[in-house]
């Protein structure tokens, strides 16, 4: 099939619910693609922060292989070696305490575990969750998701869920009542502009659940797996939740969602009362296994923490550089830069330049490299971004159109 024919054919047979890029992507090895007629990007987009370990690792593609040959699937009523050895390594590496986990195949699944294991846990019905977060887009999730654009389609959506203020400790406190079962929150909001908490918040939170006798639940599906230099968010803090939800890297690239908590709190989840058919499938968790073994050897963390400086520091340049530029933010290689005016234009200039970016909301571009990304490839996207700005800001000026304070 040649690019045409591709791009018709989903638009004719998948539903029509993703914003897309005309460019059909067919390789991908580390923090590069290739579309179909060959021209190479720069892959800051991430699949969506999947690709942390960067596309077709060898260590998870030979697991894949391998794996695929002896047994693809198996239902979690029969044992399995895979499963078992993958949770051993999950729990080797998660926060101490987050010892017992519910595997499934999303991070919007993971959440929806955690939701009903706090109201399960606790008797209780209300989830606290912050304005600007997004969690996902199943009911549940949906329900803690805050973005209107999202929820309205779908009212009524799960009751019991209310919106406060993020990073304001006064306003949590003000909304905890006798009904509250959990605080569910991204430590660090991804889709909400890369939002990075102030110093203590987080800190305050868990001492604020833990003298209510309310659960504390991260969100980490997207600053999980070393990217933000830690490897889970909220290490960066030192704080702790009582349940936490992860998935997008965690397979190398397959399909999967985790949600660990403490023992006692997950077991209050009976035989029966949450699963799904494809949990701990052995083909996901030999490439789960062969994932964590990847981050823990070849040392991703730390190298996500040097290269986030470094990048960080090259878009920081470009602010200094740029008035359309407000702000540049992030830790580790999850970063964000927020201009004064929407960023759609950017996004598809710099990918007809070979530079893949996400937005975060309508005014912040959104880097969420794989880790494996060269100085070589950041260097590049600097100097693509970098005209791509100049250019915008030449064509405001030219149209009487004032970047706005």
């Amino acid at each position: 099939m040649n690019e045409k024919e591709v791009i018709d054919a989903e638009n004719r047979l998948m539903a029509n619910v993703f914003g897309k890029r005309q460019i059909v992507i067919t390789k991908g090895k580390a923090a590069t693609l290739w579309d179909i007629n060959g021209k190479e990007y720069v892959d800051c987009m991430g699949s969506y922060g999947v690709a942390l370990l960067g596309h077709c690792h060898p260590k998870v593609v030979a697991a894949i292989q391998q794996q695929a040959e002896q047994l693809i699937c198996c239902h979690a009523s029969l044992y399995n070696d895979r499963r078992s050895e993958f949770l051993q390594k999950l729990t080797s590496i998660t926060p101490k305490g987050l010892d017992k986990a519910f595997l499934s195949n999303s991070g919007a699944e993971s959440v929806e575990c955690a939701i009903k294991l706090a109201r399960k846990y606790s008797g209780k019905p209300e989830i606290i969750a912050m304005m600007g977060a997004f969690h996902g887009k199943t009911m549940g999730a949906l329900s803690a998701t805050w973005d209107k654009k999202y929820r309205e389609p779908f009212q009524p959506l799960v009751p019991e869920f209310i919106h406060v203020p993020p990073d304001n400790l006064d306003k949590v406190k003000e909304a905890i009542s006798e009904k509250t079962a959990a605080v569910l929150l991204e430590p660090i909001r991804g889709e909400g502009g890369v939002r990075v908490p102030p110093d203590g918040y987080l800190q305050g939170l868990r001492e604020l659940c833990t003298e209510k006798g309310v659960l504390l639940i991260f969100d980490e599906v997207q600053t999980s797996f070393g990217r933000t230099g830690k490897l889970f968010g909220c290490q960066n803090w030192d704080v702790t939740p009582d349940i936490m939800t992860l998935a997008k890297p965690f397979a190398g690239g397959l399909p999967i969602g985790i949600t660990v908590a403490k023992e006692n709190i997950m077991a209050a989840l009976k035989v029966g009362e949450h699963s799904t058919t494809f949990s701990g499938g052995p083909l996901v968790c030999a490439a789960g296994c062969a994932a964590i073994d990847a981050l823990i050897e070849e040392n991703l963390t730390e190298q996500a923490a040097t290269k986030g400086k470094y990048f960080k520091t090259q878009l920081e340049s470009l602010q200094a550089k740029h008035g359309i530029i407000k702000e540049v933010r992030g830790l580790g290689l999850m970063l964000g830069m927020e201009l004064r005016f929407d960023v759609y234009n950017i996004v598809q200039k710099c990918a007809k330049n070979g530079v893949l970016i996400l937005d975060a909301g309508r005014n912040v571009l959104r880097f969420l490299p794989p880790i494996p990304i060269t100085k070589e490839q950041i260097d590049k996207a600097i100097v693509v971004l970098d005209a791509v700005l100049e250019e915008e800001e030449h064509a405001r000026a030219n149209q009487g159109n004032p970047v706005p304070n």
